[in-house]
């Protein structure tokens, strides 16, 4: 019997705030909440950006002074500071991005100037006569003509729309982090707040395993593009400046799950990432998921961290004309000056619009099978039962949708069906669309949307488009959707889209369901789409933690099911502990470098198993052969 892929932890940090607690989630879905959780939302939120921090004596300031209510005084500042806004960033004011101009210098007469000897360069210019003034400065001489140089500028970013982290928040800052780039500190606070909400100890939960039944899936879709990974290294020549020995290990796409592993889990199981553009969090999911339900894996945590609110990144993607920038906003309302609300606008699914807002995000899923789940008590938060990833086929261009989708959502459906039935599926599931606030997008992901409801005789499809809140953070993306999803069914609210002024004439809207505002409704299953460059296509089925119960009571039994409800109440006694320091503005990533590092010599090995220390059960070397077996004797 195949295993179902239960999610048991969620964790991570998005624009809209810490995804443990459906924090993000309240976000965007505020206004349709009571008043006593919007409040919780508020002063969660308000610790998170270090404006107040909680203590027995109560909220107060990082002066010590007293905040009788952070949820009505510091309401305005929490809202203005999180979701999509103008950029916060020194290097993104006014003429402030830094860069350099070449130039050619018309020398009517020679040039003589001193510096430093360390700043000569190795490769000397001909023409240039260099004489020692002291051990460290040298005065050069460069004849009249053209000097051939760099001019240091300053220009004025194309684009200050942004969803940036919560301001004020800096998980670097949390744990003993030393030059690691921004994306590799989100992905410590992701997974220790993935930890943290399980309610569950990591390293009593692991003895209960065999090592080998753990694995790790967790990548982000460019690298660490910033100056402490691959952007620093690969600028470091033509800046001036050096590279360091970690600018280039700590680069790779797959650093996410190594950092996992050497640092938060101490994992020797399965690892890797697969990376797939915007559906890069639903290849890592998929990878879990077939793990575990054909049994190699029992504990699988997946996600991915992405930071690419960096100058050269969104340059980048400007330049393929793929952003919401300055000038098309102003040209999409005819506006002569942007406003910070015009800023907080710029992402629009589904209605007219111009372009997707860059995001940074990290989300981490802790995946169990069934059985364990119920045998730990595991607080079951919704099941994947599959992920489905089709390709595009031939292409005019690489960053162009194409038709692979339409088979991804079609699968989907599909199962949800044979899971829920025809009624189920119709009339009690809803969509999370990639929704990137692109004109292309708009269209083409709108025709699979709408075409699939049609061939399955679905009337009024809620469609969520969440990028609307806090942007598309890359291969994060469908991460941020699946977290959405879970609070949807926690709460039984689906986002809803509130840039859509009016849906766009060219999406295809016949039969979706598209609101402005927060959607009463109650979801038995969800579906998580993404659509990235290269034709990257992905579709993940979640189903509600009522049905994923009620499939396990099928599986399992009443008297298991029960059993499970009772060892699970500890569990979310830790959980709630966690949460509730959370709340109050206190963190303690799990960091743990250079501690339990083993080498060899310490391990015992026998021909059928490797027993290693700090692990209660050994490691089997036991494979499987469907291939057959050859006598010794008659071997060739």
């Amino acid at each position: 019997m195949s295993h179902l892929p239960v999610i048991v932890g969620m964790g991570g940090i998005n624009p809209a705030g810490r995804t443990s607690g459906h924090q993000a989630f309240c976000r965007t879905v505020l206004d349709a909440l009571p008043a006593a959780q919007q409040r919780q939302t508020l002063e969660g939120l308000a610790a998170l950006m270090q404006l107040v921090e909680h203590s027995e004596k109560g909220w107060h300031d990082h002066t010590g002074q007293p905040v009788d209510s952070p949820a009505q005084s510091l309401r305005d500042q929490v809202l203005n500071h999180t979701l999509i806004r103008r950029n916060e960033d020194p290097k993104f004011l006014d003429s402030g991005l830094p860069a350099n101009r070449q130039a050619s210098l018309q020398l009517a007469e020679p040039l003589r100037f001193t510096l430093r000897r360390r700043q000569l360069p190795d490769n000397l210019p001909d023409t240039w006569q260099v004489r020692e003034l002291s051990a460290r400065e040298v005065e050069v001489s460069v004849p009249a003509g053209v000097l051939e140089t760099l001019l240091p500028d300053a220009q004025t970013p194309k684009v200050r729309a942004a969803a940036q982290l919560p301001s004020g928040f800096d998980p670097a800052s949390l744990y003993r982090s030393v030059h690691h780039p921004r994306g590799l500190a989100m992905a410590v606070f992701g997974a220790s707040d993935c930890l943290g909400a399980s309610g569950f100890a990591w390293e009593t939960l692991r003895q209960t395993l065999n090592p080998d039944h753990i694995a790790v899936y967790a990548g982000n879709s460019i690298g660490q593009l910033d100056d402490a990974g691959w952007g620093g290294l690969l600028k470091s020549l033509v800046s001036g400046q050096r590279a360091t020995s970690k600018q280039m290990p700590l680069g790779y796409g797959q650093m996410p799950a190594d950092f996992l592993n050497a640092y938060v889990l101490g994992s020797v199981g399965s690892t890797g990432a697969v990376l797939g553009a915007c559906a890069s969090f639903l290849y890592n999911l998929r990878l879990g998921v077939e793990d575990i339900r054909s049994g190699r894996r029992r504990v699988v945590m997946v996600g991915t961290a992405d930071a690419p609110i960096t100058p050269e990144i969104i340059e980048g993607f400007r330049a393929m004309g793929a952003l919401a920038d300055d000038a098309s906003l102003k040209a999409l309302d005819a506006l002569e000056l942007l406003t910070d609300a015009d800023y907080q606008r710029a992402s629009r699914p589904f209605a007219r619009n111009c372009g997707f807002t860059m995001a940074e995000a990290s989300q981490f899923v802790l995946l169990m099978d069934d059985a364990l789940a119920l045998e730990v008590g595991a607080d079951i938060l919704g099941a994947v039962p599959d992920v489905f990833v089709n390709a595009d086929g031939f292409k005019r261009s690489i960053s162009a949708p194409g038709i692979g989708n339409y088979i991804t959502l079609g699968k989907a459906a599909s199962l949800v069906r044979d899971i829920l039935g025809d009624k189920g599926l119709r009339e009690r599931t809803f969509l999370h669309a990639h929704g990137t606030s692109t004109p292309k997008n708009r269209t083409t992901e709108s025709h699979v949307l709408d075409e699939i409801a049609r061939a399955n005789g679905i009337k009024h499809w809620p469609v969520a488009a969440i990028k609307a809140f806090i942007g598309h953070s890359q291969g994060s993306a469908a991460g941020d959707q699946l977290a959405s999803a879970l609070g949807s069914f926690a709460y039984d609210l689906v986002p809803g889209i509130p840039t859509l002024d009016a849906v766009a004439d060219d999406v295809h809207a016949e039969r979706l369901r598209f609101s402005q505002t927060t959607m009463a409704f109650k979801a038995d299953a969800s579906f998580i789409n993404a659509k990235g460059f290269g034709g990257n296509n992905a579709t993940g089925v979640v189903l509600s933690p009522d049905v994923t119960e009620h499939l396990l009571r099928q599986r399992h039994g009443s008297a298991a099911i029960s059993a499970w409800k009772e060892r699970r109440e500890a569990v979310r006694t830790q959980a709630a502990a966690y949460l509730a320091q959370a709340d109050s503005g206190h963190y303690a990533p799990r960091y743990q470098f250079g501690e339990d590092v083993l080498e060899g010599p310490e391990l015992e090995i026998s021909a059928d198993r490797i027993h290693i220390p700090g692990y209660a059960q050994p490691v089997s070397l036991a494979s499987d052969n469907p291939f057959g077996r050859i006598d010794e004797e008659s071997s060739p």
